[in-house]
């Protein structure tokens, strides 16, 4: 550990070099002009060991969650239409960025994500991707202000905008080392793109910020573009090495166009066939762990090591996990991650091999949230992995469709969902990084005494409901002006006032759940639901979620901006709108 320390403070010494050169040429007014000038509560993590970092760390006061950043991108025309219309490819083109008013020059940039990429690959009337930004992909060493990557998310999913931002919020209130966010208006030459949330990768920076430099990162991930369902070796779109399902036909391809609404009632959902059951642990069809089809993710997402349940001391068991690690590791580094899943899962030594304090922070807010995309459910996914010196934790990532907005049933699944077994679709034991804590009653009140702060410090005392009446007068003006919003404005402040609305009724059930006067477990709530919290008055529809996340947005599902070769396509959009607003 003490060789690799000398290289990354090394390599920090090269960035705040490199970054200097790269980033001289500044353009426009930056309104986050200098350090001096802000005092965003997002600086407090950043590292203080010596003045050196700190200076290699500038993105840090610029991601300023208080106020708006802005993106300028300038590429060239039809480079950039070739990369949106290959954008499921997720492949790299050069640009100019501008970021706060510094330029950046010749960096990577490229379309990203899962299910919400694929929704607007497969809608004509929008290119509102999320993206991916890697100021190194063309220029070894360069960052922006010391930081290594950034995305901007488009609120897939989110008529509120705020669903990502509070969660993080949230994580980071009560001591979880969440990434940087910070809401952002997007122009590409020079015409308005959108209105998106930017938040910092985690990555070599995040460690420097965070972790002095320290450990590895590892982002768990079996979804290999089938939305975590099978397919570890899925080859969209031409079906090329698609997998069998169980009765040996070929998977069906999904038709996002035409997906049929979420019923309201998901516990009135029918049952999978017979043979399309995911097979259980150990009976030679599924994959490692609490494995799938094939061992390859399968229908609850678990292959591979992603589940974090420990097979067997074989490093290739683990392919989700190492074949997507963030910083540069050796087998000796898999070897520590894997002898404590080994521990982990046997329950020995659990401090030695988990940051339980951290764990179990990370587990509070998430269970607040309530987003189902993630590790606490079939997909197993959506997280990073820390390990330093042989011990674990968990970092957040991608909390668009928190707040029930991820196959969560109805509004009461949600704000009551059990503090005790907060996991969908799989059981504790299956998700050991949380099951095997709250299995020693020591950690299990700390859990409760962490939920409570939660309750006590972000909800109780009117901040909650203050942030939310706060970001909605810094971003209002923004959403109202967003030319590729899924949403309309109408639809977004009613969003937002649903949201205010499910947080303090969620954050209702959590105390009576700690109090003793509400069911904790969900067997608990099922044998006696007359205690539960009445979630009638809330529709998550409003909201937003995995099934409406992109309809009846300006243009239906978020019109093209003006002069990106699309007019026809924006006029048909028009027409949409109009067509809707007379519904």
């Amino acid at each position: 550990m003490e060789f690799k320390r000398f290289i990354k403070q090394a390599g920090c010494a090269l960035v705040c070099v490199t970054m200097l050169a790269a980033c001289s040429d500044n353009e426009g007014t930056n309104t986050n002009s200098t350090s001096s000038e802000l005092t965003s509560s997002t600086s407090a993590g950043a590292s203080n060991s010596s003045e050196a970092k700190t200076a290699s760390l500038d993105y840090v006061d610029q991601m300023d969650k208080t106020k708006i950043m802005s993106f300028s991108i300038n590429v060239d025309e039809a480079k950039w239409k070739e990369m949106l219309e290959k954008a499921s490819e997720e492949e790299y083109i050069s640009a100019d960025v501008t970021i706060n008013g510094t330029t950046i020059k010749n960096v990577g940039i490229r379309p990203k994500g899962n299910s919400s990429l694929m929704k607007v690959v497969q809608n004509d009337k929008t290119d509102r991707f999320s993206f991916k930004i890697k100021f190194d992909e063309y220029v070894d060493g360069q960052t922006w202000l010391g930081l290594d990557q950034i995305v901007i998310n488009n609120m897939d999913a989110d008529n509120s905008y705020l669903k990502e931002y509070l969660s993080y919020d949230i994580m980071s209130s009560i001591g979880v080392d969440a990434p940087l966010y910070a809401f952002a208006d997007i122009s590409v030459n020079g015409k308005a793109w959108g209105f998106y949330l930017a938040v910092e990768v985690l990555d070599s920076a995040y460690l420097d910020r965070t972790q002095e430099g320290e450990g590895e990162l590892y982002k768990p991930n079996n979804d290999n573009g089938m939305m975590g369902m099978g397919g570890g070796n899925f080859k969209a779109p031409n079906g090329e090495g698609m997998p069998e399902m169980p009765n040996g036909e070929d998977m069906p391809m999904l038709d996002m166009k035409n997906m049929p609404e979420m019923p309201a009632d998901m516990e009135n959902m029918p049952a999978f066939p017979a043979d399309m059951q995911p097979p259980a642990e150990g009976d030679g069809n599924g994959g490692r762990g609490a494995g799938g089809f094939g061992g390859r993710g399968g229908m609850n997402g678990a292959g591979n090591g992603v589940s974090l349940v420990y097979s067997d001391d074989n490093i290739e068991s683990y392919s989700a996990i190492f074949d997507n690690a963030e910083t540069k590791t050796t087998e000796e580094d898999h070897a520590r991650v894997i002898t404590a899943l080994k521990n982990l899962n046997a329950g020995t030594d659990l401090e030695k091999y988990i940051d339980v304090d951290a764990v179990l922070k990370y587990f509070a807010a998430h269970t607040v949230v309530v987003n189902m995309d993630s590790y606490t459910a079939n997909m197993a996914h959506n997280y990073y992995l820390y390990e330093n010196e042989g011990q674990l934790s968990i970092l957040p990532w991608d909390y668009n469709l928190a707040f029930g907005g991820f196959m969560s049933g109805n509004a009461s699944d949600v704000v009551n969902q059990a503090i005790d077994t907060p996991v969908s679709g799989v059981t504790l034991e299956e998700r050991p990084l949380l099951g095997k804590l709250l299995e020693v009653p020591e950690y299990k009140e700390q859990y409760h005494n962490y939920l409570q702060e939660i309750v006590d410090n972000y909800f109780a005392n009117g901040k909650f409901e203050q942030t939310v009446s706060n970001l909605n007068q810094l971003t209002s003006e923004h959403v109202k002006n967003d030319p590729t919003s899924f949403t309309t404005f109408d639809a977004y402040s009613k969003a937002v006032a649903e949201l205010t609305k499910l947080g303090k009724l969620r954050v209702e059930s959590i105390q009576g759940q700690l109090d003793g006067t509400i069911p904790s477990t969900t067997e608990g709530q099922k044998a006696d639901k007359s205690k539960l919290i009445d979630a009638s008055p809330v529709d998550l529809t409003k909201i937003g979620n995995m099934g409406k996340g992109m309809g009846g947005g300006r243009g239906g599902l978020g019109e093209r901006p003006a002069g990106t070769d699309s007019g026809a396509k924006s006029q048909q959009a028009q027409s949409d709108q109009k067509q809707t607003d007379k519904q």
